[in-house]
């Protein structure tokens, strides 16, 4: 089976499970830890070990595309013989092209997203119910439906200066439900146009007028390599992180990318973790994730492919909406497959009653003087005080 059927099958049984989403992530003080020093941010990586998207550091960049400079974008406006479209496509480009700026704050300006619409309606051959979205679609209905677009596009554009393509659907095809990531099989010829293999394209559906702008972040951040944070099973489908990354809930309180996936992108640089890979102890100044500069998240390694990760959260930017702030905790297992809890937040007030519009776990911001211990592991954090936009904490590992 290859990655992208992996990836299709696997998404697709969460799209279908909830019904949304994608179916195909200032200096320290410290005090050195006794013994060894303090220790290289690299001593905290973890590899990745699902063969597909995850929150390992050793991403396969002829999988998935790099993270990092101007992204190319194509968006193309398609309709169907049983779907017509009618009306201009600018309403359509306006819903989605906020994605770019949205991109650029969340990457520090580091990744951007240059969107060019192709301002035409394209007709698709088939009709919208044939391609199979409504059963959760196979990933070779898939890329006939990415090469079929791109073939009626092909007269009026060239594809040759695109990284990737958005594939956007009229709103009179309700059959085109949900949003799934394309990501190639290098294994098969796949789709091609004016000399250049199609790597990496999202084909919109209904659900982008649900989400809006952010649905195209969340499924432009799986061609980065990135997992699906919420849940596949069960009923709590926001169980393993809720609000606070985009990977979740895109319509989240917080949806900045978390720390921890930033540094996997290289918007976060290795002089920017304070890693704590063995026993020892370590303060650190943390300045908040939504703000450029400092040092932005550290590091407990527990195991070969997990860690704990502090950061510090505020209230800015694009987590201007966050329901609790202070120093969110979470686990990171990259052996963990994609919708099966790869990040895990930790609730810092499992007893807090949360405001209008926010859950429980949105809640899970750790406040000054609280604490976090993990038996286990020997893991401690603790929260020694907060400013504006740092929080002062010491992680120890027995």
């Amino acid at each position: 089976m290859s990655g992208s059927i992996k990836s299709i099958r696997a998404l697709a049984a969460g799209a279908a499970a909830t019904a949304f989403l994608s179916i195909t992530a200032a200096a320290p003080t410290a005090t050195a830890a006794p013994g060894h020093g303090t220790a290289h941010a690299t001593d905290c990586a973890l590899p990745g070990r699902t063969g597909w998207t995850d929150e390992g550091h050793a991403t396969d960049y002829t999988q998935f595309q790099r993270p990092l400079g101007t992204k190319h974008v194509l968006m193309l406006f398609v309709d169907f013989p049983d779907a017509q479209a009618s009306g201009s496509t600018s309403d359509y480009y306006r819903e989605l092209a906020p994605a770019g700026d949205w991109m650029r704050r969340d990457s520090y300006g580091r990744t951007r997203l240059d969107i060019t619409p192709l301002a035409r309606w394209v007709r698709m051959p088939q009709d919208s119910t044939s391609y199979g979205f409504q059963r959760g679609i196979t990933f070779e209905q898939h890329e006939a439906y990415v090469r079929q677009a791109v073939a009626a596009a092909d007269p009026y554009v060239d594809f040759s200066q695109y990284a990737m393509v958005y594939i956007v659907p009229a709103k009179s095809a309700s059959a085109i439900s949900f949003s799934p990531t394309y990501l190639y099989d290098p294994t098969t010829a796949g789709v091609t146009a004016d000399g250049t293999r199609i790597k990496w394209a999202v084909t919109f559906g209904q659900d982008m007028w649900h989400w809006g702008f952010k649905v195209a972040d969340h499924e432009t951040s799986h061609t980065f390599g990135l997992p699906d944070l919420y849940a596949f099973t069960g009923t709590d489908y926001h169980r393993f992180v809720r609000g606070w990354d985009l990977m979740g809930n895109i319509a989240g309180a917080a949806p900045q990318h978390l720390g921890w996936e930033r540094w996997k992108f290289g918007w976060i640089d290795d002089s920017q973790v304070a890693c704590l890979p063995s026993a020892g102890s370590r303060t650190v100044l943390l300045k908040a994730v939504e703000s450029p500069g400092g040092t932005k998240i550290a590091v407990i390694r527990t195991g070969e492919t997990t860690a704990y990760v502090a950061e510090s959260r505020r209230a800015v930017d694009a987590d201007s909406d966050a329901c609790s702030t202070g120093v969110l905790i979470y686990k990171v297992d990259s052996s963990t497959q994609t919708g099966y809890g790869p990040v895990q937040v930790v609730n810092g007030n499992a007893d807090a009653t949360p405001p209008s519009g926010c859950q429980a776990l949105d809640m899970a911001a750790f406040h000054s003087g609280q604490s976090f211990t993990d038996p286990d592991t020997g893991v401690r954090i603790d929260v020694d005080g907060s400013g504006p936009l740092h929080d002062r904490i010491t992680m120890t590992k027995q």
